[in-house]
């Protein structure tokens, strides 16, 4: 039984390693000390703070008195996903461990973090700002200046200067790259992180396929779905909460129904943009 408890936290290690090396969202986990869980198992609350401005002041009476207001909007969780898998303990053996073995990390790298940056991204793209018109960008100057016009477009919205964060996928990157220009550099200065996203975790709209009747599973871009070709994010505008994920790997000693290795994943989460910030997301 020892040796068992052993394999599965091995697994965990593991597993764990990838997540932090693949998934291009990762850099958006907000900080759970700002979120407490609300009234139902679904909803978190978020705090909110408004104030009055500045005020007059007089030199007989002084001070005129202000409102602070604290209040909590509610956002419902709206991703659960899951699967199962399970291999026969002869067929694992006699592939030297490899059917099992290999298994829980290709399914994280290959399906579950995808999905997951997907989910986010298509979240994210629906809620916030994007161009007044249809951009195409098919070189390196026009990507500087879609940029560009995103950062301006924040800038006028009082958005801060920190924390914001470049999501572009791996061509337009290769666009600004190849044009090695001061004007280029300082584009891409502009924000605190840089991350290349692969175009098949980039759309603005995708389906979560239910996996039901032995189906694949998984996701795809929506009918409508359009390629994203850079998104900016300022990471306090946005709130994406992991509340449950969680492996389990049960040897065939404890598996009452098959004499197989089960591995299973569940992750249950959320990613909008906070209320009253969308200009914190900027999409093209």
């Amino acid at each position: 039984m020892s040796n068992n408890i052993i394999l599965a936290k091995k697994y965990s290690t593991y597993l764990n390693e990838v997540y932090a090396q693949s998934a291009c969202s990762a850099a958006l986990e907000s900080d759970s000390t700002l979120v407490r869980e609300g009234g139902s198992a679904r909803e978190i609350v978020i705090p909110s703070m408004t104030m009055d401005g500045m005020a007059d002041y007089s030199r007989r009476t002084g001070f005129v008195k202000g409102n602070v207001n604290l209040t909590w909007n509610t956002v419902t969780f709206d991703y659960e996903r899951g699967r199962l898998f399970e291999v026969d303990a002869m067929d694992d053996a006699e592939t030297q461990g490899i059917a099992f073995g290999r298994l829980a990390g290709e399914f994280m790298r290959t399906k579950a973090i995808p999905e997951l940056d997907a989910y986010r991204f298509a979240s994210l793209a629906g809620a916030g700002l994007t161009p007044a018109a249809p951009v195409q960008i098919t070189d390196g100057e026009e990507a500087v200046a879609a940029i560009r016009a995103g950062v301006t477009a924040m800038d006028e919205r009082a958005v801060p200067y920190e924390s914001r964060i470049l999501f572009i996928s791996n061509t337009v990157k290769g666009y600004i790259e190849d044009m090695d220009t001061t004007k280029s550099t300082a584009v891409m200065g502009r924000f605190e992180k840089v991350i290349e996203v692969p175009q098949n975790r980039f759309y603005t709209e995708i389906e979560l396929n239910s996996g039901a009747g032995g189906s694949a599973g998984g996701y795809s871009p929506s009918e409508d779905a359009e390629e994203i070709s850079f998104m900016i994010v300022h990471k306090p505008s946005v709130i994406c909460f992991t509340k449950h994920a969680v492996t389990k790997v049960i040897p065939p000693e404890i598996n009452p129904e098959s004499d197989g290795w089960r591995y299973a994943y569940r992750c249950y989460g959320l990613c909008t943009v906070l209320p009253g910030k969308t200009g914190g997301v900027y999409t093209c």
